[in-house]
């Protein structure tokens, strides 16, 4: 080891410790494969060799943001003949969300897919994608995140030692239910749905009357079957790869929530690259976009196709005023001033689309 990288390994592991980070032996193996990482960053960037840009995904292979990453590495590689590439491991063979996003910030990992509201608690400014009820339409979400205001939240990671690169829009979540539909508000009075635990997401059920059930991703089948609880929310391929259409067989598409996945580098590594290799990660960023377009649009297709042919049924076409009308609370208690002036902007985008 170098004396250099030695170095990096010690700053890495402090600051780790400083963080709080316990140091048991199942800990010090996340760590000691964090540190391999940007170890390995150090001396590749020590010279004009390959560079290999490691990333990581809780979601499994083949999924959208994941195929949408291995399209950026592609892109890079051609682009520099070989010089920058990218290493995935997706399927949260890293770690959970939560793990590999604080490795990032430390500088042990160079990047990480995450879903928005996991920031939440860290960048105040992504609150935002987590109000329900913000985005109108795909159409809608898209046009925000690819303007200004999507670039302003992506710059304001780099204050949590993060860069921003992409923004991955995952469609509108629904409720899916094991004994009807969900024409209305009214028709989640008392109803028990599964939620990230999340304040936004606990709120706004509270607020359409129904009895929030924070509960991990992984037991909500069981839940389903054992009536525990009485349906839940996400998006159409998270609800069919689940398999979760089996026990709770009526999807409504109410697009309560719009909340996107982000793509993110550690702010360290984005610092060791040259003006012209930060613009071309950009440009694959932008590209991979795209990709996980492309990719997301024909996935829900199926996962519709594939709900009706097992027999459920889909309710599309809600009013989503009388959910709106429930949502004021929710917004006095999260909406701060900082936020207001965006809010502003994201409706007269709204209105100008109609």
């Amino acid at each position: 080891m170098t004396k250099n990288n030695a170095k990096a390994s010690s700053q890495l592991f402090s600051n780790m410790r400083q963080a709080g980070r316990p140091t048991n032996r199942r800990d010090f193996g996340k760590l000691f494969v964090s540190g391999s990482l940007a170890l390995t960053a150090c001396s590749n960037n020590a010279s004009d060799a390959k560079r290999v840009l490691y990333s990581t995904d809780s979601l499994p292979d083949g999924y959208p943001t994941v195929e949408a990453v291995k399209a950026l590495g592609k892109y890079l590689e051609e682009k520099t003949n070989g010089r920058l590439s990218v290493k995935s491991y997706p399927g949260g063979q890293l770690g959970s969300e939560g793990s590999t996003l604080e490795i990032a910030m430390f500088g042990g990992l160079d990047m990480t897919r995450t879903f928005s509201a996991a920031l939440n608690n860290i960048a105040p400014l992504t609150k935002l994608f987590s109000l329900p009820f913000l985005f109108r339409s795909t159409e809608h979400q898209r046009e925000v995140i690819d303007g200004e205001i999507g670039q302003v939240i992506m710059e304001s990671l780099e204050a949590f030692n993060l860069r921003g690169l992409a923004i991955y829009d995952t469609g509108g979540r629904g409720f899916y239910t094991t004994e009807r539909p969900i024409p209305h508000p009214s028709a989640l009075e008392g109803q028990k749905i599964r939620v990230p635990n999340s304040d936004i997401f606990l709120a706004t059920m509270r607020a359409l009357g129904a009895n929030p059930t924070p509960m991990n991703f992984s037991e909500v089948y069981q839940g389903l079957v054992q009536k525990v609880i009485d349906g839940a929310e996400n998006n159409w391929p998270s609800y069919i790869s689940t398999r979760h259409y089996e026990v709770a067989p009526y999807f409504s598409e109410t697009g309560h929530f719009r909340a996107p996945d982000m793509l993110i580098m550690s702010l360290r590594t984005w610092e060791q690259f040259s003006k012209a290799d930060q613009a071309l990660i950009k440009d694959a960023a932008r590209h991979s976009v795209g990709v996980m377009r492309s990719l997301w649009d024909a996935r829900v297709e199926a996962s519709k196709a594939t709900l009706i042919e097992n027999g459920g049924q889909i309710l599309s076409d809600i009013d989503s005023d009388p959910f709106r009308e429930l949502m004021v609370p929710v917004y006095e208690q999260f909406v701060t001033p900082d936020l207001k002036t965006y809010l502003a902007e994201i409706e007269r985008i709204g209105e100008a689309g109609i």
